[in-house]
């Protein structure tokens, strides 16, 4: 499953190719399992010529900010990826499609082509993933419950002991709790679970 460093390293590629470029053609897929609350049609209608600004993450939750509203939103789920042709951008293992094969994948969701001919294609093969078209996304669910994200907004060191010493759960499932954490998945807290030298069947407390 995509954690913080994937869907940061596609927030980062976006970042770095996309910004201050206008859409000129989108296609997104008739699959309202994925595409969440609005019409293929609507959600074309609404983002075509707008300009991207910048791309924004929580925990594994990305959004494009448009030059005005509604803003594309990405909940990752099992197996989203970003795409950009011709860039490389780091990507959980089992999300990875052959786009050198076939380009959109069959598995895009939301494709874009920009003004100086980049295309960006969100994917995903196990179809767990959330798109949506929101007015805000911080403020709508699932971001708008999420804890703070475990790179953009640490805990100070005293802020955390204060924390786990009200937590009387488990360890390794805490640090799996989004409300708690943002981002933070199960390679993530094993690695840092190994490295604290601390067992994940230890209380939190």
């Amino acid at each position: 499953m995509p954690e913080l460093p994937e869907v940061e390293a596609a927030r980062r590629a976006v970042e770095d190719n996309c910004l201050g470029k206008k859409i000129k053609r989108v296609i997104i897929a008739d699959d309202n399992k994925v595409i969440d609350g609005i019409s293929p049609s609507d959600f074309q209608t609404s983002i075509l010529g707008k300009t991207i600004v910048s791309a924004r993450r929580k925990g594994k939750n990305l959004w494009l900010e448009l030059d005005s509203p509604p803003f594309p939103s990405f909940q990752f789920g099992m197996a989203g990826a970003i795409y950009i042709k011709g860039v490389a951008v780091t990507k959980y293992k089992r999300s990875a499609v052959k786009d050198s094969e076939e380009w959109p994948s069959k598995y895009s969701k939301f494709f874009v082509e920009l003004d100086d001919g980049l295309e960006l294609s969100f994917t995903d093969k196990r179809r767990f993933a959330k798109v949506r078209l929101l007015e805000n996304p911080a403020s709508v669910r699932p971001i708008s419950e999420l804890g703070p994200d475990a790179l953009l907004e640490p805990m100070t060191v005293d802020e955390f002991e204060k924390s786990l010493a009200k937590k009387k759960i488990t360890i390794k499932p805490l640090l799996l709790d989004q409300g708690f954490i943002s981002g933070i998945g199960n390679w993530i807290a094993d690695e840092v679970l190994y490295q604290a030298r601390i067992h994940p069947l230890q209380t939190a407390s």
